[in-house]
This record gives structure tokens, C-alpha cells and sequence, in this order.
């Protein structure tokens, strides 16, 4: 079957004989709004790693699509003009003339991009649909789309030659999109807006559409707004189908724990394919590495226990160190204070193996607590935090400190590729692990938990010294994911 050959509405050919008439004109108008595209490749290459599979739908000439440089990357276009133009320009790319509501490829893509293209579609939640069958389970669906409010003034620069004309068949808003998304079975992890200022002004521009534009009530009024969708998930495995389950690694961090160390075996629930308990000792004056090595030869005929000594310090390196030499598909954090209850983890295995959650971090914020769990200080600069990084990650994170946190190897390893756009900046871990999985628009779910009191030992953690160090990572997280 030649998957060019499709029946179009009389609309959509009206739409077609307006784009081939203006196809060659395409690339003088990107030039002409060269800060503009610039902003859009910009934001489109940090959600989107060099090297992907990546499906642009609408894509024109292909201009975007090359400057996301894929590893395969396929563009679609109703407009057979333009496609005939993307071809001589990017040969080492592929393009089909072809409506993004009857998509015929019989290949999946990692990235999915509809840059402004639904504004073309007559049935958009069909186009959703048809999604699906290009997609895999860790697809990620980037919507970009024009502010409602700005409808004017695109207008108006249209009549002056300032923007390429656009034909419509429909202006959506934000709220249109994610109820079409919903009804084409995809799940929204994260929405905004961005772009204030569209022409170029030295200095101005700059200090306006990367600080100003993130503000409240200034975000409004950006141009662009974006969604990123997966998969939905309600058609997932269930947890308890044996040809879903998964094995897993719990990585438990030990520094000063000697108390600790056999309760978390006795304590330990069974759940998974296979289950490795992954001790990392942390240059201890207690005792605890003996206590190790005891606790794994009593029990080494009832679990699958291993131990390790870091050779650096933190909790970050003792993080690092666990996932290394950790066999699991689904890997977890476990603190050793037992402060979160082992028998809690059933829950976030859960949440990986349904799909319901990509990230899976603890809450410790909505529950009771036992007393002396957490002092009244502690509970503050929580709820603080909480607040700040639900709006610099675009989903909501209540607990950013919770010690339990749990991932896939498979994203683990993403995240590790990635590590370098932040450097080597958390030595707790929890903000490397955060702000990697936002920058991979991994769906981040909470489990809340009940937070204990510590039985045995003291905190390794300083309020005053890493409050302040937490402070310093916000700011520089606002510049590395915010602020982009």
C-alpha cells in the first residue's frame, strides 16, 4: 500500500492548495522569525536528547526536525509541496505526504512533535487516536501551540507579511487539548507556557522571555504554550499478573546504622520476580560494616543479600555505588534509619509495574507522624520546598526529601546519560534523581507514607548547613530547567 495515497475533506484540500502555494516561501519566513524558531528548537532539544526516534507531525520543509538531529526521523505533512521541499533539503531524513488523522507507518518513535499542526486537523481526537499505533509505552507526545490571546496579533502580522499565513480549520486552548488527549488515550505529565517577547531586542529580550515569562500572570500572556503527554496507563498491567512481574534491587545507604541493619532484613516484604537487598556502607564508626557482614551470612539462605563499601562520601555516591552492582529491573532507595517502613515498598513496586508512575518518590506530608519523626523546623523548610519545586518541575511534588525513591533501570540509565546537563552538584541524591527525571518528562508520582522515628542513631543531616545547600540547588535549578 502506498501510504501517500489518502482521501482528504474539501477543507483540508482547500488547506493543502493554500500551503503548496505558499511552501517556497516557508523558509524565508523562518528566517525572518529566526528568534522565534531559534526559542522553539531550543525548548524542543531540551526535552528531546540528540539521537532519538522522532515523528514530527506537520512538519513543513523540515526545519525542525532537523535541528532535533534524530537518530531516525520521520516527518508527515498534508502539504505535498512542502514534503517535496524537505526531501531535496534533509535526504538523510524521511518524509510522506500524509494526514496526521490517517497516519500508516508500521513503526513506533520515542518523540512524537505536533508543532501548531492541530490547528489542521478536522477530527483531532482521531489524530490522537492514531497515535497510539505509533507509539511504545515511553513515547512522549510534545504539543506546541499559539496563546489563544495573541490571535490578534498574528493576524495582524500575517496581513504584513511578518508570519507565514496560516489557514485554519480550528484555534484551540489549553483546555481543549488535554480533554482531546484524555479522549485519545494519552495522560498529560506536564503543561506552560513560554515566550513573551517574539521579536529580538538586545538584552531586553533575552532578560524577558528567560525570567519574566515564568513568573505568575506574566506566563499568561507568553505566545507558546506546550504539553507533554505519555501513553495512558489504565490498560496497564496489574501488579499482580506473574508475567508482569519484575525483579528488584533495594539499595540501603548505611552510614552509623549498626542498629538498624537487621531489622531492615526481618522487615523486609517479598514482592517481585526476584528481590536483592543491596547494603552500601558509609565509612561507619559504629560498627555497621561488621553488623553487614553478619546480618548477610545469617540470612543468605532466606534473601539474596549483597554489601559494598563506597569509596567517596553521601548519600548520593552510596546511591551510585548500590545501582551499580544492582541486578533489578525496578530499583529503590531504602534508608537504613527505617524512618519509611520497608513493608511500604509493596506499594511503590506497584506504581512502577502498573504503569501508573515513572518516578515514584515518598510523601512523609500527609499522614500523621509519630512523634519526634520530623521537628516543627524540618516540617517548614519541607512544605517550603514542596512549593518550589512543584513549580519549577511542572508537576506536583510534595516531599522533595523523602529518602524512598524508586525507578527503573531503564530510566536510570537515561537519567545517567543525561547527568551531564546538570553536572555533579547533589551529594544527597534526591535533586539529582528530581530534576533527572523532569528533564526526561518522566510521569512522577507520590506514595504517601506513614514517617516513623528513628529507633536507633542520630541524623546525618544538619538543618541550617544543607537548608542552606538546598537553597543554592533551587537556584540553579531554576536556570537549568526553569529558566530555559
Amino acid at each position: 500500500m502506498n501510504i501517500e495515497n489518502f482521501e482528504l475533506s474539501e477543507g483540508k484540500k482547500k488547506i493543502v492548495e493554500a500551503m503548496n502555494r505558499i511552501a517556497s516561501m516557508r523558509d524565508k519566513y523562518i528566517r525572518r522569525n529566526r528568534y522565534y524558531y531559534k526559542d522553539m528548537v531550543k525548548f524542543l532539544k531540551f526535552n528531546i536528547p540528540e539521537g532519538s526516534r522522532v515523528l514530527e507531525i506537520g512538519c513543513g520543509t523540515g526545519y525542525l526536525l532537523d535541528a532535533l538531529k534524530p537518530s531516525r526521523g520521520v516527518g508527515i505533512d498534508i502539504s505535498g509541496e512542502m514534503i517535496r521541499m524537505a526531501k531535496e533539503k534533509y535526504p538523510h531524513l524521511e518524509f510522506f505526504e500524509m494526514d496526521a488523522e490517517n497516519i500508516n507507518l508500521t513503526e513506533t518513535f520515542d518523540y512524537i512533535v505536533l508543532s501548531d499542526s492541530l490547528s489542521y486537523c478536522e477530527d483531532i481526537q482521531r489524530a490522537f487516536e492514531g497515535l497510539g499505533r505509533v507509539s511504545h509505552p515511553a513515547t512522549r507526545v510534545i504539543i506546541t501551540y499559539h496563546n489563544f490571546l495573541w490571535q490578534p496579533v498574528l493576524k495582524l502580522a500575517e496581513l504584513f507579511r511578518l508570519k507565514m499565513p496560516q489557514p485554519r480549520l480550528n484555534w484551540l486552548n489549553k483546555g481543549d487539548v488535554i480533554n482531546l488527549l484524555n479522549l485519545g488515550g494519552f495522560e498529560v505529565i506536564k503543561q506552560g507556557r513560554r515566550f513573551l517577547f517574539p521579536k529580538f531586542f538586545p538584552l531586553l529580550s533575552w532578560f524577558v522571555n528567560k525570567y519574566i515569562a515564568h513568573l505568575p500572570l506574566f506566563n499568561r500572556l507568553c505566545i507558546t504554550g506546550f504539553i507533554i503527554a505519555r501513553p495512558d496507563v489504565l490498560s496497564g498491567p496489574c501488579p499482580q499478573d506473574e508475567e508482569t512481574q519484575l525483579s528488584v534491587s533495594v539499595v540501603i545507604p548505611a552510614r552509623n546504622e549498626k542498629g538498624n541493619i537487621e531489622n531492615a532484613v526481618l522487615r523486609m516484604p517479598r514482592f517481585g520476580k526476584h528481590l536483592e537487598i543491596i547494603f552500601v556502607e558509609g565509612h561507619s564508626k559504629d560498627g555497621t560494616l561488621d553488623e553487614i557482614k553478619r546480618v548477610s551470612e545469617k540470612y543468605k539462605d532466606q534473601w539474596d543479600i549483597k554489601y559494598a563499601v563506597q569509596e567517596g562520601k553521601g548519600k548520593a555516591d552510596a546511591v551510585r555505588k548500590g545501582f551499580s552492582i544492582a541486578s533489578g529491573e525496578v530499583l529503590m532507595i531504602l534508608d537504613a534509619d527505617l524512618t519509611v517502613p520497608p513493608d511500604d515498598l509493596v506499594k511503590f513496586y506497584n506504581a512502577v509495574v502498573s504503569r501508573k508512575g515513572e518516578y515514584i518518590n515518598g510523601s512523609r506530608l500527609v499522614y500523621p507522624m509519630e512523634k519526634q519523626a520530623m521537628r516543627m523546623l524540618n516540617m517548614f523548610g519541607n512544605k517550603f520546598f514542596s512549593i518550589m519545586f512543584s513549580w519549577l518541575l511542572g508537576q506536583t511534588l510534595k516531599d522533595t526529601l523523602c529518602g524512598t525513591k524508586v525507578i527503573s533501570r531503564v530510566n536510570w540509565e537515561k537519567l545517567v546519560a543525561n547527568r551531564s546537563y546538570f553536572g555533579d552538584f547533589d551529594p544527597f541524591g534526591d535533586f539529582d534523581l528530581i530534576f533527572g527525571a523532569a528533564k526526561l518528562n518522566l510521569k512522577i508520582v507520590e506514595i504517601p507514607i506513614r514517617y516513623r522515628a528513628r529507633e536507633y542513631g542520630e541524623t546525618n543531616i544538619s538543618r541550617f548547613r544543607h537548608g542552606w545547600l538546598l537553597l543554592k540547588m533551587v537556584a540553579f535549578a531554576m536556570n537549568k530547567i526553569k529558566f530555559v
